[in-house]
């Protein structure tokens, strides 16, 4: 009984290795230099894990696969790598068919083995930063005031040279005004009292005139 069971179980993995396959594969930079970080590769979405081995040009093992479709995915910090869709036949039949994608939804690309993976791009954690520039002084709000008070420092003077003496007396005095709150309140306040004085005569001539 006992032989019986061991010659069954021998024969079952007999079986199963027949129709399992192993997935070889490497990992390599755009100028298809060899891998030097150790990167973590995955198939099936985590069902199978394995590491990249670096003293054999960052080459990784899945064995006894069985037959069917499978997904595997690199995972990196560093580098962006394409998903690969791989395809065991039954029963070893015919060679491992590889199917890649550069991205999610990305068309397909078929690939011939040996299966070879290549970056396609570096991730970028940190914003570069900014490189010194005139303009981005330039437009600052505060250079922009600055620079106007500065403009009209250098440019008012020669303004006042062409205005006559009366206008040039009126500026002066609005000056002074506008440097003193309480002479131009009282300005204004007797502006508005001689227009309601003004407002108020008109009725009374009009009046007047009838009368005549």
């Amino acid at each position: 009984m006992l032989k019986a069971l061991a010659t069954f179980f021998v024969c079952a993995g007999y079986l199963v290795a027949a129709e399992s396959a192993s997935i070889r594969g490497r990992l390599q930079y755009p100028d298809k230099s060899p891998f030097n970080i150790t990167t973590k590769v995955t198939l099936n979405h985590g069902e199978r894990t394995t590491y990249c081995k670096l003293h054999d040009g960052c080459s990784f093992e899945f064995f006894d696969v069985p037959p069917g479709v499978h997904q595997l995915d690199v995972i990196s910090t560093t580098h962006h790598f394409p998903q690969v869709k791989i395809q065991v036949p039954p029963d070893n039949s015919g060679e491992l068919k590889f199917v890649e994608y550069a991205y999610a939804g990305a068309n397909k690309n078929a690939l011939k083995p040996p299966l070879e993976l290549t970056a396609y791009a570096t991730f970028d954690y940190f914003e570069q930063r900014r490189r010194f520039s005139v303009w981005f002084i330039l437009k600052n709000p505060m250079v922009l005031m600055m620079a106007f008070s500065v403009g009209l420092m250098f440019f008012m003077p020669k303004m006042m040279e062409g205005l006559d003496p009366e206008e040039k007396a009126q500026m002066k005095k609005q000056m002074e005004m506008q440097q003193d709150p309480s002479k131009m309140l009282s300005s204004l306040w007797e502006g508005f009292s001689g227009q309601e004085a003004e407002a108020g005569n008109k009725p009374l001539e009009s009046t007047k005139t009838i009368k005549k």
